[in-house]
């Protein structure tokens, strides 16, 4: 048996692994590079392995870097079954629906290609399975796997595999402790082999107390200013808990005045309902909530922008006031139209709540960037940019560490995947000096036998 890295390998996004396992090809994750346009330009390439060849596929989650190539890899000859959860598999029809829109406008504008049609999105959907966390399914061959809550967004899962005898888990990304509306990241089992994420591997977060004080202290401060607060989000997750934090703030009282907030992401938008349609998903704080008939994605100073003419009324707006947009990297999406006017406004904020892959308009920012480029024009920083790091979706080193520590049996080797060189390699130190694992940071195309 062995494990090829095709993707995620020295980096943060592209997430590809190749199990062959002797009997079936079983592909982790297929996801698109994102960041600078060489990055993105390897989405185009042709695959590494031939698309027919693989019996199947595993979607750890819908985050476009680790779903995004599935209808890519149906046009290219892929014709098995793919598993994941069903809120992974709502969700990420909704990934895909917008990637081609993206593409399509792109290819009309800039004469850029289309990595797949709509008739390989369907496809890619009929030929997907929801599954059950903690189900087990039997793959054939001496082969089963279990899905199980990985607490990054809705439906996330990290994957236990079963081969005659030996388990390997491939974690997808594993989430932030004690976050809103999610339940905490489940306990491995017993494992022989782990693929790790290492975004966060060396790193700290804040606590949930001191991430909602900051929260509460920036949006104090933005208001003070009288400027507009940016808020790069992630469609799915982050902008879902940013909302239920700002409701949670208002219905409280604890943020005066009710400033108007405005959602202008249309992909966010309709992941609201696949989030209300599976309160299965909700922690017990969620869920209590809900079933006291609190809607918390709706509070009376929201306002959902979905058609641009709606998101272009945002302009007249004055300040102070809130607007959440995609995408979570500033490399694309309605941020950039905001970010391009009020970036050179000092009295406005950018609030940076995720991670932000090298290269891109958002890391360029959080490194302190006093101009940038958007649209084509040169943008003056006199915005203040600030970030949480606790609003992140992933785990920090301590929370990835202790999620290995605690397994049912702590495996005896560990690769660690989607994470830059030094944060990586950090973790991988990290876990063999603490719990005395083989640990690898693999590069692109390497391959290793189990």
């Amino acid at each position: 048996m062995n494990i090829t890295f095709f993707g995620a390998a020295h980096e943060v996004t592209g997430s590809c692994h190749l199990l062959d396992t002797g009997s079936k090809k079983i592909l982790l994750d297929c996801g698109m590079f994102q960041g600078s346009d060489f990055n993105e330009g390897k989405n185009n390439d042709t695959f590494p392995f031939d698309p027919k060849s693989v019996d199947m596929v595993l979607v750890s989650h819908a985050h476009a870097d680790h779903c995004g190539r599935v209808p890519k890899l149906i046009k290219e000859g892929f014709s098995g079954p793919i598993y994941m959860t069903k809120g992974t598999q709502e969700l990420a029809k909704i990934i895909w629906e917008d990637s081609y829109h993206i593409m399509s406008y792109n290819n009309r504008k800039f004469q850029s290609p289309i990595l797949f049609y709509p008739e390989d999105i369907e496809a890619a959907y009929s030929h997907s399975t929801g599954v059950l966390y903690n189900e087990t399914i039997d793959l054939g061959s001496g082969i089963s796997v279990v899905f199980k809550d990985a607490g990054h967004i809705f439906g996330a899962a990290f994957i236990e595999i079963s081969v005659n005898g030996k388990t390997l888990c491939y974690s997808g990304d594993i989430g932030n402790k004690d976050v809103p509306i999610l339940r905490e990241t489940e306990q491995l089992g017993s494992l022989d082999t782990l693929l790790i994420e290492s975004t966060y591997g060396n790193r700290l977060h804040e606590s949930r107390k001191d991430r909602e004080k900051i929260f509460f202290d920036i949006f104090k401060e933005a208001i003070a200013r009288g400027g507009t607060i940016m808020m790069p989000a992630f469609s799915l997750e982050r902008t879902q808990e940013i909302l239920y934090t700002l409701n949670d703030m208002f219905e409280n009282k604890k943020l005066l005045p009710k400033i108007p907030i405005f959602l202008d992401s249309p992909m966010a938008i309709r992941a609201i309902d696949v989030y209300k349609a599976h309160p299965e998903y909700y922690d017990e704080e969620a869920f209590k909530k809900y079933s006291a008939g609190d809607d918390f994605f709706e509070f009376p100073n929201l306002t959902l922008t979905l058609r641009k003419e709606d998101s272009i009324k945002i302009n007249s707006v004055k300040g102070p006031k809130c607007v959440i947009a995609g995408s979570g990297m500033m490399n694309g999406g309605r941020i950039l139209h905001h970010a391009k006017r009020y970036l050179p406004d000092e009295r406005s904020m950018l609030v940076i709540v995720g991670y932000q892959a090298k290269n891109t308009l958002g890391r360029k920012l959080y490194e302190g960037a006093r101009q940038v480029t958007i649209h084509n024009d040169s943008v003056s920083v006199k915005a203040k940019v600030t970030a949480i790091g606790a609003l992140s979706a992933h785990g920090d080193q301590k929370k990835l560490v202790n999620w290995v520590r605690h397994a049912k049996k702590v495996p005896k080797t560990v690769f660690c995947v989607h994470g830059e060189a030094v944060p990586a390699t950090a973790l991988a130190h990290k876990l063999h000096h603490e719990l005395g694992i083989e640990a690898f940071v693999p590069e692109e195309g390497e391959c290793f036998t189990l």
